[in-house]
C-alpha cells in the first residue's frame, strides 16, 4: 500500500484532533455501519452535526459512505489510521535513537 502524502496524513491528524471525531471513529470502530442517525443516538447532538463530522472524516480518507436505500451508511476506512500509527511510530523511533545516543555519550563523559 502507497503511503500517505504529506497533506493526506496533515488531514488524518487534523480531523483526529477533534474528540468528537475520534468518538465517532472509537463507535464505526465497534460497529460494521452506521447511520448518521444512528451516531446521533450515542452522542449528545444533532444529526445534522454529526454529518458534518462525517464529511470532515470522509475527507481524511478516515470513513466510507455507502447508499443502502434511503440511508447513507457509513463504516470506518482503517488504511489511513496505520499509516498515521506507521509515522508516528517511525518519529518515536527516531527519537529513541537519539535519546540513547544522548544517553550513551552522557555515559562517556
Amino acid at each position: 500500500m502507497p503511503g500517505l502524502s504529506e497533506p493526506e496524513l496533515g488531514a488524518v491528524f487534523a480531523a483526529l484532533a477533534d474528540p468528537t471525531r475520534r468518538q465517532v471513529v472509537r463507535s464505526l470502530a465497534r460497529e460494521h455501519a452506521v447511520t448518521a442517525s444512528g451516531l446521533a443516538g450515542e452522542l449528545p447532538m444533532t444529526r445534522q452535526a454529526v454529518a458534518k463530522h462525517l464529511s470532515a472524516l470522509e475527507r481524511a480518507g478516515l470513513v466510507a459512505p455507502r447508499r443502502e436505500g434511503r440511508e447513507t451508511r457509513y463504516r470506518l476506512t482503517p488504511e489511513p489510521l496505520e499509516e498515521a500509527i506507521a509515522w508516528m511510530a517511525d518519529v518515536g523511533a527516531r527519537w529513541d535513537r537519539s535519546l540513547e545516543r544522548l544517553s550513551e555519550r552522557a555515559r562517556r563523559a
